[in-house]
């Protein structure tokens, strides 16, 4: 299978994986990327079975509403059983790296209310350790200098993804160059930097189970 194909397949699982246990309440959080997308079309399919859905991205919540899933604001839902979500990369203790899309402060706000997050991704996301991928870091725009020059001091290398506007009007800066032994620490420490909204390591809130596409099918991870 090629990369979209194993997408696809990912995108599928989780369907079946959470179906047992949805009911007419159940609301779903949706991340955000291209496969969060196959997850998204595979949902369709058992819309009937759920409530709706939280999003978080604009273009997630849009791709929703256009397979007719309604879309709630997280503030007026009472909890999310599941929620769903790719990943930029992804070690073996489940710990990642996301914000590839510029979506990962509204993505680690929904995985913290969700009881469970699953992660959906194929074989070339797993990696021995982090940091290969850069390091989104959102950052108030006024702050993007100071905050640049603190994650130099740290060892990165910041690059500002410069024509980039999140959807909370925050920026981005890229951290390359980074190889991420600790990432719970690194995570704590990034996020303390005066003018941080959030950084895309999420590792004190990892994936608690990781359905992996592989060429020998979807195989299935816990923490």
């Amino acid at each position: 299978m090629n990369q979209d194909e194993l997408k696809r397949a990912v995108g599928q699982a989780a369907v079946d994986y959470i179906k047992p246990h949805l009911d007419d309440d159940s609301i779903i959080g949706v991340g955000t990327g291209s496969t969060a997308n196959c997850f998204i079309d595979a949902l369709a399919g058992i819309k009937h079975l759920f409530d709706g859905a939280v999003a978080s991205s604009e273009a997630s919540a849009e791709r929703l509403r256009g397979h007719g899933i309604p879309v709630y604001d997280l503030n007026g839902v009472d909890g999310i059983e599941f929620y769903i979500d790719g990943a930029d990369e992804i070690n073996d203790q489940l710990d990642m790296i996301k914000g590839g899309g510029a979506a990962l402060t509204r993505e680690k706000i929904v995985a913290a209310v969700a009881r469970k997050f699953i992660c959906v991704a194929d074989e070339s996301k797993v990696v021995p350790m982090l940091g290969n991928f850069p390091l989104p870091v959102e950052v108030i725009p006024m702050a993007r200098s100071h905050v640049a020059r603190e994650l130099v001091k740290l060892g990165g290398d910041p690059v500002w993804r410069e024509g980039v506007i999140t959807d909370n009007g925050g920026q981005i800066l890229d951290v390359h160059n980074m190889k991420i032994q600790s990432p719970m620490a690194l995570e704590s420490e990034i996020n303390q930097i005066t003018g941080v909204i959030t950084n895309g390591l999420f590792a004190l809130r990892g994936a608690d189970v990781l359905l992996l596409g592989t060429q020998d099918g979807v195989k299935t991870q816990t923490r």
